[in-house]
This record gives structure tokens, sequence and C-alpha cells, in this order.
């Protein structure tokens, strides 16, 4: 049943999963790839769909609505002006990697949109830096995948708990970046 369904519906997951948020969902996504259940070019092409089309829509946010988006998120100053200093200095560097910093892989388009950064050299690079991140996080799904058969042995087994475990690990990641951001917008809400 389960496997049916990602047989079915798993790019599609993947395609939305990257686009709303990233790297737990490619990693099962390389790791359903190593089970058989997608093929992994797939798993990265829908990846790195994802992640541009949302990449480029918040550019865009960025472009048009900055500071109106900005003003409803006041928890996200902090971020935003780390991204600004990294910008000044090295705005190829960031648009190329922004994806694998922690903390602000999904403010940067928005920042950079608002920068003096021509759209097309954001959008060229934005598509480089996403293949390289489809294609590097795809494949420590996969290995994640072979490592655990390699450990656990017959992975049939073991397989719900570990795609639980990496589940649960996302999760908890998420739910303390969106409480931090929660908290952060509370204070900055609460000073004079």
């Amino acid at each position: 049943m389960v496997e049916q369904l990602i047989s079915q519906y798993g790019y599609l997951a993947i395609f939305l999963g990257t686009f709303l948020e990233g790297e737990t969902i490619l990693v099962l996504g390389g790791f359903a790839a190593h089970r058989g259940l997608l093929a992994l070019p797939g798993v990265m092409l829908a990846a790195f769909l994802g992640s541009v089309a949302s990449d480029q829509l918040f550019f865009f946010i960025g472009r048009r609505h900055g500071s109106a988006w900005l003003a409803k998120r006041p928890g996200w100053q902090a971020n935003v002006d780390r991204v600004k200093r990294l910008i000044e200095h090295h705005d190829t560097l960031i648009i190329l990697s922004f994806r694998f910093i922690y903390g602000v892989r999904n403010v940067t388009p928005l920042v950079l949109g608002m920068s003096p950064v021509p759209t097309w050299k954001f959008a060229a690079l934005n598509t480089l830096g996403a293949a390289v991140w489809a294609v590097a996080v795809g494949a420590l799904g996969w290995f994640v995948g072979s490592a655990a058969k390699q450990m656990l042995g017959h992975l049939e087994r073991y397989e719900l708990r570990v795609v639980a475990v990496i589940v649960v690990v996302g999760l908890a990641l998420w739910a303390h970046r969106r409480f931090s951001e929660h908290r952060a917008a509370g204070s900055a809400g609460g000073s004079p």
C-alpha cells in the first residue's frame, strides 16, 4: 500500500516538498530510489524543479513586495540582516550555495529579490545551485539507503523504522525552526 503510493505520487510529493521546504523530502526520495520505488534521476529532477520554482517565486516576491512581506514577518529580521551582509560581499557564492546554509535557505531568495542583483544572474546561478543541491542531497538519500541496508542486512524488516526516524528528525528540525521564528516574532512584537 505505502509502496504503491510512493510509486504513484512520489515525484509529485518530492516536487511539492522541495517547493515548500527541501532536504528531508529529498533524502526520503533518494532512499525510495535506493529501494527501487522511484528512479534516482527522476527524484533529482523533481527536487530540482521544485527548488528552482520556489526560489524564483520568492525572488520575484522580493522584487515586487519585499519590504511589505518582511514587515509581516519580524522574526525573519535577524536572518534577513545576515543574508544582506553576505550578499554585499559574496552575492554569486550566496546564490550558488544558500540551499546548504542552515537558517537562511527560505529568506535568501526574497532578500536577493530586494537587492540590486540582476534577475538574469539570479536565474542562471539559482538553476546551477539547484542542480548541484538536487544531485548532492538526492545522492545522500540513496547512500543512506545503501548504508542502512549494509548495516541492517535485510532492510525490508527495518525500512519503516528507518523512514520513520528520517521523517521524525526532519519534522523536528522543521518544528524547531518554525518555533524559533515564532518566538523571535513574538519577542520583536513585544519590544518598544
